[in-house]
C-alpha cells in the first residue's frame, strides 16, 4: 500500500514534537535543584522523558510491521495511531492535558480501545487475504478476536504504567494528584480500572459495527453464490 503524503507529514510532525520534548525534559531534569521540595517536579520531567522516548520508539512501529511482515496497514489507521500518540504523550504528558482537560484520559482510552479493535479486524483480514496463510473465521470469532486483542493490549499498557511507577516512582497510573497528594484504597485503583473498562467500551463499539458489516457481507456473498447456482442449474 502506497503511503499517503498526510501520513508522512503527521508522522514527521509527531517525531519532531517528541524529540523537542525529550530535549526539554533533559534540560529541566539537569537544571531542577535537588531536594525534597523539588522531588515531584523532577518526577514529572522524568515521566515526560520516559513517555516521549517510548513514544519516539513506537512511532516507527507501523513502518516496521509493514517491512517485517509484509503487511499493508491502511493509511487512515496509521494517521489515527500518530494522532493518538500526539494526544496521549505530547498533549497529555508534556502539556499536562490529563489534569487540565476533564476526562482527557477517558477519551484517549476509548479512542485507543476502538482503534485496537479495528486493528484486530484488520489483522484477520490480512490473514484472510494472504496467500501463505488462509484463515476463514465466522463473524462471531472475528469480533471475539478483535475485542480480546484490544483488551489484551490495554492490559499490557497498564502493566507498563505499573512497572514505570514502581521502578521510577512516576505517576502514570495517577495515584497521586497534581499537588502531590497520595490517593489510597479504591481511589488509587480507579484510574487503572476506569482505563480497562473504557478500553472495553471503545473496543465493543467497534466490534458491534464490525459484526454488522461482516454479517451483511457474508449474507450478501451467500445470496450472490446462490443466485449464480440457480442460473447454472437452469
Amino acid at each position: 500500500m502506497k503511503r499517503s503524503k498526510w501520513r508522512l507529514r503527521v508522522g514527521i510532525a509527531l517525531f519532531v514534537a517528541l524529540l523537542l520534548s525529550i530535549l526539554f525534559a533533559i534540560y529541566k531534569i539537569i537544571t531542577t535543584p535537588q531536594g525534597i521540595e523539588n522531588i515531584y517536579s523532577r518526577s514529572h520531567y522524568t515521566l515526560i522523558l520516559i513517555q516521549c522516548c517510548l513514544g519516539l520508539l513506537v512511532t516507527a512501529l507501523p513502518s516496521i510491521l509493514e517491512r517485517k511482515f509484509s503487511l499493508a496497514i491502511p493509511n487512515s489507521m496509521s494517521i489515527a495511531y500518530y494522532i493518538f500518540l500526539f494526544c496521549a504523550v505530547y498533549l497529555g504528558e508534556v502539556h499536562n492535558f490529563y489534569y487540565l482537560i476533564p476526562y482527557w484520559d477517558n477519551i484517549l482510552h476509548c479512542f485507543s480501545g476502538a482503534m485496537l479493535g479495528a486493528l484486530g479486524f484488520t489483522l484477520v483480514k490480512i490473514l484472510n487475504d494472504s496467500d501463505r496463510v488462509h484463515v476463514v473465521l465466522s463473524p462471531v470469532f472475528i469480533c471475539l478476536f478483535a475485542f480480546c486483542f484490544a483488551l489484551a493490549a490495554g492490559a499490557v499498557w497498564e502493566i507498563y504504567e505499573f512497572t514505570g511507577d514502581t521502578i521510577f516512582s512516576l505517576n502514570m497510573q495517577k495515584y497521586r494528584l497534581e499537588d502531590g497528594t497520595m490517593l489510597a484504597g479504591s481511589e488509587a485503583l480507579e484510574d487503572t480500572m476506569h482505563d480497562l473498562i473504557i478500553d472495553a467500551v471503545g473496543a465493543l463499539s467497534v466490534v458491534i459495527v464490525g459484526f454488522a458489516k461482516e454479517f451483511f457481507r457474508k449474507n450478501k456473498a451467500k445470496k450472490a453464490k446462490k443466485a449464480i447456482q440457480q442460473k447454472e442449474s437452469v
